[in-house]
């Protein structure tokens, strides 16, 4: 079983937030659950960069999987580190990683959220929700279970609605293509709004007031080129959010994993300190769960 490290009380609707670790061995992950009365808890293990396994509502959702072995593809060109990626190993085989979801959800199909081991690994009845935009590419590799999130729908009991987002700025956001993040609802259980690979927009502005979420999942980790700026949420961007959503519990995923992210965990933890947030940010290690009750 996971061992706690700290907790985090949220003043709002009495929901207690945790960050744990669970072993890497854990091999009952999927079929553990915590609860809030009768219904199944929600919490989400990162596993690395994007990379997470999201149980909601008595089921378990792949989230943008990135399953390759530490060093097994190019690094980014064009950018300041010039290294192979991934720059770190999964925290857990990544046959376990598919045999352990129901369902796979895709923001987009950069290869670090969607890459070979993954579309050769995951079965291809099982279900894969996507964003209109890359419908087409998921059926030509194979699937035939792919759900395409039009504005939102109902998978499960779990209400997933489409969110828009801004792959960077200028021209380097226009050929880093169509991206999107989704909500997360259901009756009894917090919010969720995974915010995809974004920079702070009037996307997900938007997103935070029309679904006011409970717990918003911030790619952070400042990704970027030699020139065009960063193409995914940095320290002023996670502020953005912070200010748009101060009584949201919001976790920072997308850092330390490939070779054009910026922005450390200890650099994103002591920006945040010395704003004065940190209470409300939680940035977990790979491997390690959140849990919403």
């Amino acid at each position: 079983m996971p061992i706690t490290r700290r907790s985090f009380l949220k003043s709002t609707a009495g929901s207690a937030v945790t960050l744990a670790w669970a072993g890497a061995h854990d091999t009952a992950w999927a079929a553990q659950s915590t609860t809030t009365g009768t219904q199944p808890g929600a919490r989400l293990r990162l596993l690395r960069n994007a990379t997470s396994l999201i149980q909601y509502g008595g089921r378990t959702i792949l989230l943008d999987p990135f399953l390759s072995p530490a060093g097994a593809l190019p690094a980014f060109n064009n950018t300041p580190n010039p290294r192979p990626n991934p720059l770190v190993a999964l925290p857990m085989p990544a046959a376990q990683v598919v045999a352990s979801a129901d369902a796979t959800l895709l923001t987009h199909l950069h290869v670090d959220h969607w890459d070979p081991v993954a579309r050769e690994l995951l079965p291809k009845g099982r279900p894969v929700l996507v964003q209109p935009a890359d419908r087409e590419r998921v059926v030509q590799a194979g699937f035939t279970a792919v759900h395409v999130v039009e504005s939102s729908l109902t998978w499960e009991g779990i209400s997933i609605a489409r969110t828009g987002g801004q792959h960077g700025r200028g021209e380097v956001g226009q050929r880093m293509g169509t991206v999107c993040g989704y909500v997360l609802k259901r009756a009894g259980l917090p919010t969720v709004y995974i915010a995809g690979d974004t920079i702070w927009c009037p996307e997900v502005a938007d997103a935070i007031r029309v679904h006011a979420p409970d717990v918003i999942v911030l790619n952070a980790g400042e990704a970027q080129f030699l020139e065009g700026g960063p193409i995914i949420m940095g320290l002023a961007d996670v502020l953005q959010v912070v200010q748009a959503a101060p009584a949201a519990t919001i976790v920072a995923v997308h850092l330390e994993a490939v070779n054009h992210c910026m922005l450390s965990r200890e650099g994103l933890r002591t920006g945040l300190q010395r704003a004065a947030v940190r209470s409300t940010v939680l940035i977990p290690r790979d491997g390690e769960e959140v849990r919403f009750a």
